[in-house]
């Protein structure tokens, strides 16, 4: 980087000061899948278990805007859960204002459902002010590694404009709202003009049939027969009095007048959208005007942009390897003024043209690690911009950030830096023998974790299926249940306790039926793949422990997945004699399979159910 382009005072940012800002990042229960996993399951079963008021003449089922409403405000608070924390708290109290006046919280006492629900919106509650509070923190151990000195921001980062794509975007998804919502007031209207000008009769319901999974009620009246389609059957009763209106050849119940459910999940879809745009844009545009407002704290760092998916990794200035990224975020460049960026765009667009045929290619070298100035402060959901020293161009760039910045830490997708370590599995296994000493008892590894919240999961699975399926007496389902059944409880009698136990002469390596004594000397491979661990044997088929766990979302949170390091750290014993257990391991340490008991578990809960039903 030129001298003249890094500001006097500018401190560096140091890897101390950077542990130290990573340590203020939200912890792992307050990552927003959480949250959201919990309140998502908390309404689906609160929907699903809520009665719903019938249709009635007295009480039609229209279109219920109000409802429509809370929608929208439900799912626009899911989405801000996740990306937005203060506006997720607007929403959540204002479903939670919902919710009490329609009686929730008195319900709550007698409903699980709703006091899940409550359970719920408290622990999310919880976990966004956790984040915002770290967020906070962040910024104020940013503001001490930055120190007293503030500096001007680059003149091209102050004509940088955010939001406008999102404001776009969201005036063309609010129109679509907007089109929905005339539609479905013209439906209303059209039926409410030719109901005003009909003849009004009371029928009976003489049937109830179904046409191309079409639920239809016949109505006799005034010595004719009306068929109508109706979502709700079980509204009408055989026999049951219903009213109807009729004109010439056009009939329609008044308890179910007419049909605009699909404009009206248009005018829900476009709503949710639209306001997620317009939120996003003026959030952004907010930001970045706070940006631009004063002088801003300066920090020396290393950024490299990412090779995959073009993220932008800063990292300490004294990192010169890269190998701890602190945070990330998407850029764009800035220019000072419009007719530079003109004058260049030829020359631009060919070399774009030239590095997106390198890619293809595979013949693209990783972007270098290059100095750089951040401007801002640093935190959770901040904008920041930063002027960097471009090695080919041989100049200086200044690029703005125009997604919010994220920590590299546990409950983020670390891309583009980890992509290659979580592609292959297996680290080398010089890393795995230098964190491994020889020990004399036998080494023992064995399910949690998310392993055993699998098995747990599956466990739920298969009680439902027993209940369902004895709960309408003998059917069918006992045939499903004869064929699903053992490989439910095979599953989740090793999600819950597989072991792996390494001793002098072997393993012994405990599934859900059996323990197989596996000598060393027979063992080719050890490894990890679709969340089962396996061992191959030189002149026999191999051993699998399947389900291990879930791989995938032990990743997605910045974990190393149990199942994995199990798999390299036996695969290391194997080709390591000298750090192999010097003893034999007694039979306390070998296992005991759980399918057994979990068969006899299966086999009470059944008869349980034929008791109770």
């Amino acid at each position: 980087m030129p001298a003249e382009h890094i500001p006097p005072g500018t401190a560096e940012w140091r890897n101390l000061d950077a542990e130290r800002w990573l340590a203020a990042a939200p912890a792992r229960w307050a990552h927003p899948l959480w949250a959201l996993s919990a309140l998502v399951a908390s309404l689906v079963w609160d929907i699903v278990v809520a009665p719903v008021a019938p249709c009635t003449s007295a009480d039609p089922c229209g279109t219920d805007w109000l409802g429509l409403g809370i929608a929208v405000v439900l799912l626009l608070t899911l989405y801000w859960v996740w990306r937005q924390p203060r506006l997720a708290l607007v929403g959540l109290a204002a479903v939670l204002t919902g919710f009490a006046v329609e009686g929730g919280f008195t319900s709550a006492l007698g409903e699980p459902s709703a006091l899940a629900f409550l359970m719920a919106a408290a622990f999310t509650t919880a976990g966004l002010v956790h984040r915002l509070a770290a967020a906070g923190r962040q910024r104020a151990r940013a503001l001490e590694a930055a120190g007293p000195v503030a500096q001007p921001l680059p003149a091209a980062a102050r004509t940088f404009r955010r939001g406008r794509i999102s404001f776009v975007l969201a005036a063309l998804l609010l129109g679509v709202a907007g089109f929905g919502c005339s539609q479905v007031q013209q439906v209303v209207d059209a039926y409410e003009e030719r109901a005003a000008g009909a003849m009004h009769l009371s029928g009976r319901v003489t049937a109830l049939e179904r046409d191309d999974d079409i639920d239809i009620v016949v109505v006799e009246a005034d010595g004719r027969t009306h068929r109508f389609e109706t979502a709700y059957p079980e509204d009408f009763p055989v026999g049951s009095r219903v009213d109807i209106v009729v004109d010439g050849d056009w009939a329609a119940l008044v308890a179910e007048p007419y049909d605009a459910i699909g404009w009206e999940l248009l005018v829900v879809a476009g709503s949710v959208a639209g306001l997620a745009f317009f939120a996003n844009g003026v959030d952004g545009r907010t930001r970045s005007q706070r940006l631009r407002r004063e002088p801003l704290p300066a920090l020396r760092v290393l950024v490299r942009e990412g090779h995959e998916d073009g993220r932008t990794w800063v990292f300490a200035a004294d990192d010169p390897e890269g190998l701890r990224p602190i945070l990330h975020f998407h850029s764009l460049y800035a220019f000072e003024e419009e007719d530079d960026e003109d004058k260049d765009g030829g020359d631009a667009a060919v070399l774009e043209l030239d590095k997106i045929t390198e890619i293809l290619k595979g013949e693209d070298p990783p972007p270098p690690l290059r100095e750089a100035v951040l401007y801002g402060v640093p935190y959770t959901g901040a904008e920041v911009a930063f002027v960097a020293f471009d090695d080919e161009d041989d100049e200086v760039s200044v690029q703005c950030s125009v997604t919010a910045v994220k920590p590299v830490g546990p409950g983020l997708m670390e891309r583009g830096q980890r992509r290659r370590e979580r592609t292959n599995s297996q680290r080398a296994y010089d890393e795995i023998v230098a964190g491994m000493t020889p020990s004399a008892g036998p080494r023992t590894w064995t399910a949690h974790g998310f392993s055993r919240a699998v098995g747990l999961g599956l466990l739920l699975v298969q009680g439902g299926g027993i209940w369902a399926a004895f709960e309408d007496g003998p059917s069918w389902h006992w045939l499903w249940l004869a064929v699903s059944l053992p490989w439910l409880v095979t599953v989740v009698a090793t999600a819950l306790t597989w072991r792996v136990t390494a001793d002098r002469d072997g393993l012994w390596v405990t599934g859900a039926w059996r323990v197989r004594r596996i000598p060393w000397n027979v063992i080719t491979s050890v490894h990890h793949s679709d969340d089962r661990i396996r061992v191959d044997r030189a002149k026999d088929s191999s051993v699998e422990l399947s389900p291990t766990g879930w791989a995938w979302l032990e990743h997605r949170l910045g974990r190393k997945p149990h199942a994995v390091r199990t798999a390299e750290e036996v695969g290391a014993l194997l080709l390591h004699p000298e750090l192999r257990p010097l003893e034999e391991a007694p039979a306390g340490r070998q296992g005991m399979p759980a399918g057994p008991p979990l068969v006899a578990l299966s086999a009470l809960w059944g008869v349980a159910v034929l008791l109770l039903l």
